[in-house]
């Protein structure tokens, strides 16, 4: 989440290796899919890791902010938390969100990923679904910090670099992905609701 922390290179090779073993043969392997089937392959596999690797870490870690070992994924959150303070203190809520996040929206981001290259019919509803949980998530994450007085940043740096912009990507994708399946699902009906009637 940060680009000041500087990741040792045996995580970041560990999460290369991860994403190509696991993904890469999927995008790759779908060559009649269009690009914007692959540029989604490629949203659902990088948000559904960083899902359950990234958020999963801080949900099942809660002294991540006591670790001492320089630990990458600690020092992340170390590094977040000056943009949002209720993820060392714990928050409830963030922890709820995070948590949901991590169990239910990861693996689902990574099933939209084989929805998606094997032409699945529900990859549509699919991710809808998702985009609208990650929509509700970051409305729940928005409203709560304002409704406590949206005062948890160190900085107005760390306020908009972490805390704003990093967050908006978790709008502004799901909101066109939504919108998009939105429009192909109502296609998907009003075709089928002209075969029926050309049948009769």
């Amino acid at each position: 989440m940060s680009l000041l922390v500087r990741p040792s290179s045996s995580f970041v090779c560990e999460k290369l290796k991860t994403f190509h073993h696991l993904i890469f043969p999927f995008v790759a392997g779908s060559p009649k899919r269009p690009t914007i089937d692959r540029i989604l392959m490629c949203w659902w596999a990088f948000t559904g890791l960083t899902h359950m690797i990234l958020e999963g870490y801080f949900v099942f870690s809660p002294e991540f902010f006591k670790d001492k070992s320089a630990f990458y994924l600690s020092e992340v959150w170390k590094e977040y938390s000056k943009g949002d303070s209720r993820y060392v203190g714990r928050d409830s809520v963030v922890v709820t969100v995070e948590g949901l996040t991590a169990v239910l929206e990861g693996p689902a981001c990574l099933l939209a990923v084989y929805a998606i290259a094997k032409a699945k019919s529900y990859s549509y509803i699919l991710q809808f679904a998702i985009s609208l949980g990650q929509l509700y998530g970051t409305a729940v994450y928005f409203i709560t910090a304002l409704l406590e007085g949206d005062n948890f940043a160190a900085s107005l740096l760390y306020y908009y670099a972490y805390y704003v912009v990093m967050n908006s990507f978790w709008i502004v994708i799901p909101m066109a992905i939504t919108i998009r399946c939105w429009k192909k699902t109502c296609a998907a009906f009003s075709n089928q609701g002209q075969k029926k009637v050309k049948s009769r």
